[in-house]
């Protein structure tokens, strides 16, 4: 009957931090807490949508990069054949 459960410690948590750190800061780091939840929250729906297949592409397939015409994409080794 000498130690305590883990109820106790965890009422001792809660009046120690109420006692020590007073209750306004108990608010506003739950508020701050709030904001990040509500901020993440946004920023996965953000991703969704910027992540949304075009119409025509199978979910998983990644289109080309835009060609430029002006623009020979030649490796150097073709180079060098090409020179030979």
């Amino acid at each position: 009957m000498g130690s305590m459960s883990p109820v106790h410690w965890l009422i001792l948590a809660v009046v120690l931090l109420v006692v020590f750190g007073g209750g306004g800061k108990i608010s506003g780091l739950m508020g701050d807490f709030a904001k990040g939840i509500k901020s993440f929250k946004k920023n996965m729906a953000d991703d969704e949508s910027m992540s949304a297949p075009e119409a025509g592409q199978a979910p998983g397939h990644i289109s080309p990069p835009n060609q430029n015409p002006g623009y020979n994409q030649t490796t150097t080794s073709e180079t060098h054949r090409n020179q030979a």
